[in-house]
């Protein structure tokens, strides 16, 4: 067929086997072009082959036997070594037992999964061959009766087949309906799908843009099972309270694409959203950071700092401690003694002793704060100084004459510059004891090869809050390159404020946050807002990412 399909493909098999014609299969490639469907789904649909047709390409193609299903052709002997929910679960059929070898008919022969329980239920090394779901199920009921539990997963949709729901159905694991769902988001080019537990059924959402489209909703009976596999593809724990992100991966055309799996305990399971995943760019040292020499010189002087404060801001507590570990990283040590207070902190390459967790109430992380003075250290390194009681505990170390390095949750340093203010004025901070304050933001970056030109409805200017114009804008569109995430990674971006005599001065006589910033920006100063403003102008992020990583 001079390269028109993949050797050992489903697609040549069916020609080689003459159940198809060359012409039908470039209408089904056609097909599989314009839907993103696989070419043996466009055959079905098309009409021009079975879904039995397909079932035995794929056994020829993985060198597995595909056998039809009859009762009489059913071993006794292996029922009994094959539990009813085990078989209903993962869509198999027992068939014939000889000594400790059972052979099973499986509707997807390659759940590794599957055929480790199986063998270890059974004891038996297993064989496996290709049958047909609808003979799969039609055996459940003869061998073992009707599934008075509940006998499908109970997804229902008008965006799938009926062949896909009658398998994604026959899945009780729920192994089947991720792997389509994650297959719609990489075909659509969906942002995200997430999963809604709504009482008695999950709705099932994918996101692009500001648009959304219901893919179908799920019955609650086994949701419980399905995030329990999404939290063990991640690497998380089998439960959990609170919030939980993980990375797992999906295979697809023989790469592993990365999918955010992030999920939040509501009433009726885990609120779930699966994204695809763009890494950070790895940080080893300061200079990773892509740093302007103002800020390479500025956080230089505050490397320098013996005593004072210095206050890292960031949304995002992992990414706060991983910045103030790099500037402890960049900092001389010696003779000094550094106490650690937080579990995010203390991964770089300096070693310190860490305190108990302060994960806990405001008045415990107090007195965490107050034993650990009793030690007399002379630096002090806290995670979060957020509450009012904690920041009050780490000022009276601050004047003490120690150095003190502490995250804070504000998002941006005008918001920083106003707590401060704030604390000043209640006598809670001396301003002279401020040695400076570093945030972060990290933003998207749209992949080069990909991104595609739009303009955005006035609408969605307006609700962006950006100016219609000539500017041209981009937006991701997903390719092998970027594994089809639309991104080529992340950036981060930095404000870095060092609170010199004049910006003292300033911050004494303007006691206003909007002024003060307006200020350093009369003085010079660029950071987040500047940058994030010409990436939009570059073309190098969305207007959605400039609004929601930069200006909220």
């Amino acid at each position: 067929m001079n390269g028109l399909v993949k050797e050992g493909s489903i697609g040549e098999v069916l020609f080689k086997s003459q159940i198809i014609t060359e012409h039908e299969l470039r209408a089904a490639l056609e097909a599989q072009k314009a839907s993103g469907c696989r070419v043996g789904e466009a055959l079905v649909r098309m009409g021009v082959v079975t879904q039995e047709d397909i079932d035995w390409a794929l056994a020829n193609q993985l060198n597995i036997p595909y056998v039809r299903l009859k009762k009489e052709n059913i071993d006794p002997a292996a029922v009994e070594k094959v539990p009813a929910q085990l078989a209903r679960r993962h869509s198999l059929c027992p068939v014939v037992l000889i000594g400790t070898e059972l052979s099973v008919a499986m509707a997807d022969p390659l759940n590794k999964e599957a055929i480790e329980e199986l063998s270890r239920v059974s004891g038996c090394h297993i064989n496996i061959s290709v049958g047909l779901i609808r003979e799969i199920r039609e055996m459940h009921e003869i061998l073992y009766g009707p599934d008075v539990t509940h006998p499908e997963l109970g997804f229902t949709s008008g965006q799938f087949s009926a062949n896909i729901l009658a398998a994604v159905n026959a899945d009780l694991t729920g192994a089947m309906l991720l792997n389509h769902l994650l297959l719609r988001v990489v075909q659509q080019k969906f942002a995200a799908v997430a999963l809604q537990p709504l009482g008695d059924q999950v709705r099932i959402v994918a996101r692009s843009g500001h648009k959304c489209t219901e893919l179908g909703r799920l019955a609650i009976t086994h949701y419980a099972r399905l995030t329990e596999r999404i939290r063990r593809l991640s690497g998380l724990p089998a439960e959990g309270e609170g919030a939980a992100n993980g990375v797992m991966k999906f295979l697809w055309q023989g790469k592993k694409i990365p999918f955010q799996a992030l999920l939040l305990a509501g009433d009726g399971g885990d609120y779930v959203t699966l994204r695809l995943h763009t890494v950070a760019p790895q940080l080893n040292t300061m200079d990773d950071l892509g740093l302007t020499p103002r800020q390479h010189d500025d956080l230089k002087g505050l490397t320098a700092a013996r005593e004072g404060l210095i206050l890292f801001a960031g949304r995002s507590a992992e990414e706060r401690s991983r910045l103030i570990d790099l500037f402890l990283d960049s900092c001389d040590h010696a003779d000094r003694t550094v106490l650690l207070i937080g579990d995010r902190l203390g991964r770089g390459r300096s070693r310190f002793p860490r305190l108990a967790s302060v994960r806990c109430s405001a008045d415990d992380s107090a007195a965490v704060i107050g034993a650990a003075m009793e030690h007399d250290p002379d630096t002090l390194v806290i995670e979060d100084v957020t509450d009012l009681r904690t920041f009050i505990a780490a000022s009276k170390a601050v004047m003490r004459g120690k150095l003190v390095v502490a995250g804070m949750s504000q998002a941006s340093k005008g918001e920083v510059l106003k707590q401060l203010i704030y604390l000043i004025q209640k006598n809670y901070l001396i301003p002279t004891h401020v040695r400076g304050v570093v945030s972060s933001r990290c933003v998207l970056l749209l992949c080069p090869e990909c991104k595609e030109r739009y303009t955005p409805a006035p609408g969605e200017l307006a609700a962006l809050r950006l100016a219609a114009g000539e500017r041209g804008y981009f937006r991701p569109a997903g390719c092998p390159a970027c594994e089809q995430t639309g991104y080529r990674g992340k950036k981060y971006l930095l404000d870095v404020i060092r609170f010199d005599k004049d910006l003292l001065e300033a911050l004494e006589m303007i006691r206003n946050s909007d002024e003060v910033v307006r200020y350093l920006r009369e003085s010079g100063f660029r950071g987040i807002a500047e940058e994030g403003a010409e990436l939009l102008e570059r073309g190098e992020i969305t207007p959605g990412e400039y609004v929601a990583s930069i200006l909220l």
